[in-house]
């Protein structure tokens, strides 16, 4: 009896024990409610983006969102950034197109002619509105659009975002462009040549991204006759740099190209509110990038002659592309088959807001 009993009481102990965790081998339950510690915690690869901007202050928000870190925080500390600077937007475009670059800053104009071509990137953000003026030489004898015929006319490059608004604003004035001096002649100029071209008579105006209009006038150079809110399309309310990026980011980083949205959104949003921070920050990036800063009035009066704006006007752009399809920068399209449905892609910035 005695044996039995003992018998009954290690059994019993041994349920006991069992039943308050003896087995510590057992996993913790890793569903939805249960957590997983290790997957929470653990570190994402390594991942290096490439971003792609103008040597321009109109390109501020990008400035600075990289100055202030707004791309990193975003992004993420796993993420490594690297920056390519350009001078031009065919330059940028065709890096766009080929992977050498995953997103940036770009006027639509030449962003468009490359889509037509490759179709392989896309429109995400809005960055800045207008921010181009007209201005014409000290000694050209220009004081209006219509005195333009017979002149020489500077664009920073063929196809820019600036040529198409000089185009719509010839047009509007029913000045006709020609290779003689029955109507305006254009010609491509870096801004800084330009400057040069001014002084010496070789052109006798320019339609300009800011900073260089009010530096000519400052320098005596010239003077603006069709300020920045009165530039074609819709008076200055067009898209001037916009935020692209490739279909290859947007497939493999969706994510990230969300993240990237919201750095320039929060860019956009401190410059409104600390422009004065921001010209010093805006130079600083500036001198980096071109080697050269400058004098940061000529930063404020540009950040004042255009509208720091995250939405898009696919209508504007459109109406831009027209003006490049008959300008024959866009070849083998007409402007009934344009369709632009699938490269200004909103979800991104839906998304974020």
């Amino acid at each position: 009896m005695k044996k039995t009993a003992g018998l009954l009481l290690s059994f019993v102990l041994m349920f006991v024990l069992a039943a308050c965790g003896g087995n510590s081998n057992t996993p913790e339950p890793t569903g939805a409610t249960g957590g997983n510690a290790s997957t929470d915690t653990k570190k994402k690869d390594p991942v290096t983006v490439k971003i792609g901007i103008f040597k321009n202050v109109t390109h501020a928000s990008g400035y600075i969102a990289l100055e202030k870190g707004y791309f990193q925080e975003e992004l993420g500390e796993h993420v490594k950034i690297e920056v390519q600077a350009f001078d031009n937007g065919s330059d940028f475009s065709t890096a766009l197109a080929t992977n050498q670059i995953d997103f940036g800053f770009v006027g639509p104009g030449p962003a468009t002619n490359q889509y037509v071509k490759s179709g392989n990137f896309r429109v995400i953000s809005g960055s800045a509105n207008g921010g181009a003026v007209l201005v014409a030489g000290k000694d050209s004898g220009v004081n209006s659009v219509k005195d333009l015929v017979g002149k020489v006319i500077a664009i920073p490059t063929k196809g820019s975002t600036n040529e198409i608004s000089l185009r719509l604003l010839l047009e509007q004035e029913g000045v006709e462009i020609t290779t003689d001096k029955s109507g305006a002649q254009l010609v491509a100029r870096a801004p800084s040549d330009t400057l040069v071209a001014l002084r010496q008579n070789e052109v006798h105006a320019t339609l300009i991204p800011e900073p260089w209009g009010t530096q000519i006038e400052q320098e005596g150079i010239g003077k603006v006759i069709v300020p920045w809110d009165q530039i074609p399309p819709n008076n200055g309310n067009y898209p001037l740099v916009i935020m692209t990026a490739s279909d290859k980011f947007l497939s493999e980083h969706r994510d990230l190209a969300v993240a990237a949205v919201k750095a320039n959104l929060r860019a956009i949003e401190f410059i409104k509110s600390n422009p004065d921070e921001s010209y010093e920050l805006i130079n600083k990036r500036l001198s980096e990038l071109s080697g050269k800063g400058l004098d940061v009035e000529l930063i404020k009066a540009a950040l004042t002659h255009m509208s720091l704006n995250s939405e898009l006007s696919q209508e504007a752009i459109e109406e831009m592309a027209h003006v490049s399809i008959n300008a024959g920068y866009i070849k083998d399209i007409t402007v009934n088959e344009l369709d632009l449905s699938q490269f200004i892609d909103t979800s991104l910035y839906e998304e974020v807001k």
